[in-house]
C-alpha cells in the first residue's frame, strides 16, 4: 500500500476562528487545493519537520570524535569545490 492512500481512512476534526478559516481558504485556493487537502498537506509537512528536528543519532565516542574533528577541519579542495557548486547553483524558486 502506498504512503498516501487515495481513500481517506479516518476523520480529523478541529475548531478554528473564522478569520483563521478564511486565511486557510485563501491560501488553499492559491495553490489549487481544497481546505482539507491544504490543511492535511501542511500538517504532514510540519509533523515531518518536528520529527526531523527531534531525531537523535547514536554513536560511540570514537566515531563522534571523528565526525567532530572532520567538522572542525579546513575543507578539502574537493569539499570547497562542491560548496562553490552548491552556492552557484540556480535556484528554481527564485528563477535564477
Amino acid at each position: 500500500m502506498s504512503e498516501r492512500s487515495s481513500i481517506a481512512e479516518v476523520n480529523i476534526h478541529l475548531r478554528a476562528r473564522s478569520q483563521d478559516k478564511a486565511l486557510i481558504d485563501r491560501a488553499a485556493e492559491l495553490v489549487g487545493a481544497n481546505r482539507s487537502q491544504f490543511m492535511l498537506a501542511s500538517a504532514i509537512k510540519e509533523a515531518k519537520n518536528v520529527l526531523l528536528d527531534q531525531s537523535t543519532i547514536f554513536t560511540n565516542a570514537k566515531t563522534f570524535q571523528e565526525v567532530m574533528s572532520w567538522m572542525d577541519a579546513e575543507a578539502t579542495s574537493a569539499e570547497a569545490e562542491g560548496m562553490m557548486r552548491i552556492l552557484q547553483a540556480k535556484l528554481p524558486w527564485r528563477g535564477d
